[in-house]
Order: structure tokens, then C-alpha cells, then sequence
């Protein structure tokens, strides 16, 4: 109580302080560094990512390309070559011509060299920059090539996907977050009692929503999935407690002459329960951090602080607010357009076996396919992309031209004989779906003395430590094929050198597989013990927190299954994030069901009376916070060319609608299912004599 009257007392300071804090929450927003390159979040102690500071470290070399050119004479290709190699933090462009000095006549170079860089009316380079794959000093180095390079030439490689991706999310994100903010109001204006309210708690959630971007800035950078979903999110899942506090406020209205002193008791009661609420959505986004993949941790952290922020500014700002502007917020309320409930509550009770069946048949088929969905997923982040980008168009163009889909890069030690190099190159060739290999040995051949080697050739393969080797595979990355093909040609490289190591786009996504596996059994299972935990200290008992989980995880097993039955493939990192989010944000309906169920028993009302109650008092308030979710991601979900961003978004959106018609419909059948359970395994409610139940069949 004491809290809450501060706030009452000092609301116009909160207020003056709120805006204060807006402004370096907008520069630190601006200046937080944005991450597309997925592979950057694999663990450091992964033998690609130690290969990748290797090759950075001995070779100056961090991102890699191909560059396509059609339709286009040798010596402009030649012109053009120049030109790149001048750009900025471009460390080498090979070409066919780079292998050939007046010490190697062209003619004495292999055939599948040639070939390599040559197909019909196309030619393509190699090129190898300074800096690391999403560095932006890559990412204009990029761009800068396209602009030389005009619309014959197509630019491959993971920088030429970040560069895309960011375009395309920055054209994208101000309309994210248009349409979240356009539909939420629509659906508060829609479902609540009042005109003006809805802006209300949209310029409290907005405030909040501006503090957690830019205190983003203290963490150096946040991935671009995090930035597109981030106020979305918290959009939809700090709303409802705005609208706990207005219903709260109101109620207290009627018994209070004082409308502060009624404020006060609404911020009270209030966090009393959002406390409850809110602490298993955070747990649900923290447990993102046990990732090992550390996307997780990025999106976790983020959307925990953002909860947090949420639930201060819903007793702070919201409250100091809504007493500046008490009298146009009640000059222009109007009757809820939910009708009272308490007759379809009774009705849906009344029949309480239908769903419990109902449960029982889809409970088994909603885990099969959840299972096999989960098992579906792609990881090639490129097949996120619309399929008229530059990166898309020039990955078609070096598999069709050149039946190249992906390239490995080997380093091996610097002291190991030619000999022992040219024998693995000549099995490494005839592994399944390699092109062919291009190192030192393969390009002169065994007919030109190591000594006459041009400098600039040997510099560009061969560092004091290591030698480089290229490998072109035709299997697509993140493919079963190509990830087999990686493993046999790793047991190949360890032959002759047992430090040696293979790297690239390929390989990186291969550990990326075999990390989020783990990851998703490991996040599950800690977000639902969490909740669990946090379910049982809240409700004080054994049984609920079993009850309410298991609804809520069968609306996943429903939500994650469905893709299966479509033929819909989800981005490997959607079924992680969206158990966790839909688990952790959702699960709020079936708690708030739940106390008021849990009062209405040791009330010593019978069970029928009690659920009957808890439903139709809380049936408005999950309403508007389900159909406030599904608004504020749905309308993202529609419009967004960004698969990843897109699904997840429609996921969320489905899952909030599903989870709130099974808490709905599921959950009360369940309530009236394992009563006697609830009664004996809930501290409070152990003493209530069952036998003095009259219950109406």
C-alpha cells in the first residue's frame, strides 16, 4: 500500500521522469549494433569457430564470396577484377588468371581449374575480405561491389545474405510495429470499456517498450530477430497487466470516494497479481539463455527485461497517467461489448466430458506431429529470403552455371609434404558431391618445381602455419548430404593432419544442427520446471501446476504440430523460441482461472459453482489478452517477407488463440475432473468436506 501511494503522490515526477529517460533510450536505440550473421551465436569453443579466427589470424582472411559475371568479355571481367581488389578491405581476388605467372603458362594449368572459374557465358572470382562475415565494413565492402559490378554481376557468400537481410528487416521493422501497435488498439478499442483507455496504455507500453531498446546498448549489439520481435512482444504480453490495473482501478472506484486513494489500492492489488503472472513469463524467456546457440540468451534477456520493464511501467506510469487524465477516461467509457459470460460458463461446464474426450483423441496426434514438425526444420538461413533478392537469384545462378551449392575451406599444416597433400587432395575429390579441390598442389600440379611458385600465389594459400585448401561441394548447406559429406571429409583431413580443420558456411551450420538439437531438450525441460516451480510456490499446491501445464503444452504440441499437416517448414530456431514464449506468456490465462477457481472452493462453494465462477469472471479478461497477442503478431505475420520473422510471428498469434480457447474450454474439464485431487494435494483447500457437495450431474 505504501508503494502504491507514492506512486499516487509523485505521479506527475514519474511522469517527467518517463519522458527524461525517453530520450537516451532513442540514441541508445539508434546506436545499438544490430547482428544478422546467425552463425556468430555458435559456441567459441567450436573447432569452426576456432578454424575462422585462424584463418583471420594467419590468412587475414574473415568473409568469402563468389562474384558471377554473364555476358561479359574476359578483359572487362579483367578490368573489373582491378577495380574489386581496390576496394576497401578486399584481402584477395582469385580469378583463373590470378594462377597464372610468366613463370606458369596458362596452358600448364589443370583443366578443372580452369573450368572451375569458367562455365558457358559465365566467369566467376573468388573473393576473400579482411574483415569478419557480418562486419560492416564487409557489409559496405559488399555493397560497394555491387555497385561496380552493376546488374551482370551476382554476389554469393553469408555477407551478401546479411547485407540483404538487413536492407530488407530495416524497410521492414517501422511497419512491424505500425501494424502490432494499429491492430492491438483496434482489438483494446473493440473489447474494452473505454474510447480513450486504449491510447492510454499504448503511450505506457510504448515508454516501456523505447526504455528496453535502448538500454539494448549495454549489451554491444542484439540479433535482428530480437530487434523485429522484441516490442512486438512486449506489446502483446505486458498488456494485460494494464488491463488488470484498469479493471482493478475501477472496482476500486466504486468503493472509494477518493479516486487516489482508490488508485493506490488498484496498484496494490494489482501487483500482488502480476507478480504471480509475470514471473513465469520472465522464467519462460530466460530459460532461451541456457542455450548453448546464443540466440537464445539474446532474445531471452531482452524479453525478460522487457517484461520487467513492463510490469514497472504498468504500476508507475500507467497508474500516474490514468489520474492526470481520470476525468476523459471516464467521460468517455462505454459498455464492454463482451456480454456476460456467466450463461455460456454454466453451459460449457454443464458438458464438461465433451472436452475432456475431446483432450483424450487429440492429445496423442498433437504430440506425433509436434514431434515430426520438430523434426522438419531448415536451417539455411538463405531460405528465409524472398526469392527476387540479389543473394537468393546469385546462389541460383553458381548451382546452375557452376553446380556449386556450397564451399568448404580446409586448413591444414603448413609442414605437411606435398606429397602427403596431393594424396589427400585426391581422396577428398572422391568424396560424393565434390567438384574439386583447390590448393597450392592441385593448381600447379605435379610438372612446376615448388620453388618457382609465384609469391603471390603461395601467400594466398600458404601462411608460416598453415596451408589452404578450397573445396566446391554440390550439396546445399545445412542438407543431410552435405553435413555427411563433411564428415567424411573430416575423417580424411584428420588422416594426414590431425590439427586440421574444415570450415566454412557448411560446416558452421552442421554444428549449428547438432547445438539447437540439444538446445530445444534442454530448454523445454527447463522452462517447464521453472513454471512448474513457479506454479507451485504461487498456487500452493502439488496437483495444479501439473493440471496447467499440461493444458498449455498440449495448445503447443497443437500449435508446433500444425506445420506438419501443412508441409510447412519452420526456421530451426522457431520451435525453441515458440515453446518457450507461448508456455511462459499463455500460461497467465490458466493461473488467473485458477485463483479465482482455488477462492471459490475454500469460499465453500461446490466445485460446479467454483468453476462455473472462475470461468466466466475470468473468461473477459483472457479474451482481451488473447485476441490482443493474435492482433499485435498476426498482422506482422501477413506482412513480413522475412520467413523466419513471419512464421514465428504467426505462430505466436495461433498459439495465443489456441491457448486461450483451451484454458477456456480444457481447462474448467479438468478442474471438474481432478477436483478431489486439487482439494488434497492444495495447501487452503485440504479441509473442505467433500462429502456436503451437492453436485448437479
Amino acid at each position: 500500500m505504501r508503494f502504491g501511494k507514492s506512486v499516487v503522490k509523485f505521479r506527475v515526477a514519474i511522469l517527467v521522469l518517463t519522458v527524461v529517460l525517453m530520450i537516451p533510450s532513442v540514441i541508445g536505440m539508434i546506436a545499438t549494433r544490430v547482428n544478422y550473421d546467425m552463425l556468430n551465436y555458435l559456441p567459441g569453443d567450436m573447432e569452426t569457430v576456432i578454424g575462422q579466427k585462424e584463418l583471420m589470424k594467419d590468412f587475414n582472411k574473415g568473409a568469402f564470396s563468389y562474384i558471377i559475371f554473364e555476358d561479359m568479355p574476359e578483359k572487362d571481367v579483367a578490368k573489373l577484377k582491378t577495380e574489386i581488389s581496390k576496394v576497401e578491405h578486399v584481402n584477395t581476388v582469385l580469378w583463373y588468371d590470378s594462377l597464372a605467372d610468366l613463370s606458369v603458362p596458362m596452358e600448364m594449368l589443370p583443366d578443372e581449374v580452369y573450368e572451375g572459374f569458367n562455365s558457358g557465358n559465365a566467369t566467376m572470382m573468388a573473393v576473400f575480405f579482411d574483415t569478419g562475415t557480418s562486419d560492416d565494413l564487409t557489409m559496405d565492402a559488399v555493397r560497394e561491389i555491387r555497385n561496380l559490378c552493376k546488374k551482370q554481376c551476382y554476389v554469393s557468400g553469408m555477407t551478401a545474405l546479411v547485407v540483404d537481410l538487413k536492407d530488407l528487416c530495416e524497410k521492414e521493422e517501422p511497419v512491424y510495429v505500425a501494424l502490432a501497435v494499429v491492430l492491438a488498439l483496434v482489438s483494446m478499442l473493440i473489447l474494452l470499456d473505454g474510447w480513450l483507455v486504449p491510447f492510454v496504455f499504448l503511450i505506457s507500453i510504448g515508454a516501456m517498450i523505447l526504455i528496453n531498446l535502448g538500454s539494448n546498448y549495454f549489451f554491444g549489439e542484439i540479433s535482428y530477430i530480437t530487434k523485429a520481435l522484441s516490442a512486438v512482444l512486449q506489446l502483446a504480453v505486458t498488456m494485460d497487466y494494464s488491463i488488470f490495473l484498469w479493471h482493478s482501478y475501477n472496482e476500486q472506484r466504486d468503493k472509494y470516494a477518493d479516486h487516489k486513494e482508490a488508485m493506490a489500492v488498484a496498484i496494490k492489488q494489482t501487483l500482488t497479481s502480476v507478480i504471480g503472472s509475470s514471473v513465469t513469463t520472465i522464467a519462460g524467456f530466460l530459460a532461451l539463455c541456457f542455450m548453448s546457440f546464443t540466440l537464445g540468451r539474446d532474445l531471452g534477456i531482452v524479453m525478460a527485461k522487457g517484461v520487467l520493464l513492463g510490469v514497472l511501467g504498468c504500476v508507475t506510469v500507467l497508474p500516474s497517467l490514468i489520474l492526470v487524465l481520470d476525468k476523459p477516461l471516464h467521460k468517455t467509457r462505454h459498455r464492454s461489448l463482451i456480454p456476460n459470460m456467466k450463461g455460456f460458463a454454466e453451459k460449457t461446464v454443464k458438458i464438461f466430458p465433451v472436452f475432456l474426450i475431446l483432450f483424450s483423441i487429440l492429445i496423442v496426434p498433437s504430440f506425433y506431429s509436434y514431434n515430426k514438425a520438430n523434426n522438419e526444420v531448415y536451417y539455411d538461413i538463405g531460405e528465409c529470403l524472398p526469392e527476387d533478392m540479389n543473394y537468393v537469384i546469385s546462389n541460383s545462378k553458381l548451382r546452375e552455371e557452376f553446380d556449386v551449392a556450397s564451399t568448404h575451406m580446409i586448413l591444414i599444416d603448413s609442414k605437411t609434404s606435398p606429397k602427403e597433400v596431393n594424396d589427400m587432395i585426391s581422396e577428398l575429390e572422391k568424396v560424393d558431391g565434390v567438384k574439386y579441390v583447390l590448393g597450392l598442389e592441385s593448381v600447379i600440379g605435379t610438372r612446376v618445381p615448388q620453388e618457382i611458385i609465384p609469391d603471390g600465389l603461395r601467400s594466398v594459400l600458404e601462411s608460416d602455419r598453415y596451408e589452404l585448401l578450397l573445396i566446391n561441394s554440390g550439396y546445399r548447406p545445412a542438407s543431410d548430404k552435405v553435413n555427411a559429406q563433411i564428415t567424411k571429409l573430416n575423417s580424411i583431413v584428420k588422416k594426414y593432419d590431425k590439427n586440421g580443420k574444415i570450415i566454412g558456411e557448411a560446416p558452421c551450420m552442421k554444428d549449428m544442427i547438432e547445438t539447437t538439437d540439444h538446445d530445444f531438450k534442454v530448454v523445454t525441460a527447463i522452462s517447464v520446471l521453472a513454471i512448474f516451480l513457479i506454479i507451485l510456490v504461487v498456487e500452493k499446491s502439488i496437483s495444479l501446476p501439473f493440471i496447467l501445464i499440461a493444458v498449455i503444452e498440449f495448445g503447443i504440441f497443437i500449435n508446433l504440430g500444425i506445420p506438419h499437416f501443412t508441409g510447412q517448414q519452420m526456421a530451426f530456431i522457431t520451435p525453441i523460441c515458440i515453446s518457450t514464449i507461448q508456455l511462459g506468456a499463455t500460461v497467465d490465462y490458466a493461473i488467473l482461472m485458477t485463483t479465482r477457481y482455488k477462492s471459490e472452493r475454500i469460499a465453500g462453494n461446490d466445485k460446479k459453482t467454483a468453476v462455473c465462477t472462475a470461468l466466466y469472471t475470468s473468461i473477459a479478461s483472457i479474451i482481451v489478452s488473447g485476441v490482443g497477442l493474435f492482433a499485435a503478431t498476426f498482422g506482422v505475420a501477413l506482412y513480413s517477407d522475412i520467413e523466419i520473422i513471419s512464421s514465428m510471428c504467426m505462430l505466436m498469434a495461433r498459439g495465443a488463440i489456441i491457448s486461450m480457447l483451451l484454458v477456456i474450454f480444457i481447462l474448467p474439464a479438468m478442474f471438474m475432473l481432478f477436483d478431489k485431487l486439487i482439494c488434497k494435494t492444495t495447501l487452503g483447500m485440504t479441509q473442505i468436506d467433500q462429502r456436503k457437495e451437492i453436485e448437479v450431474e
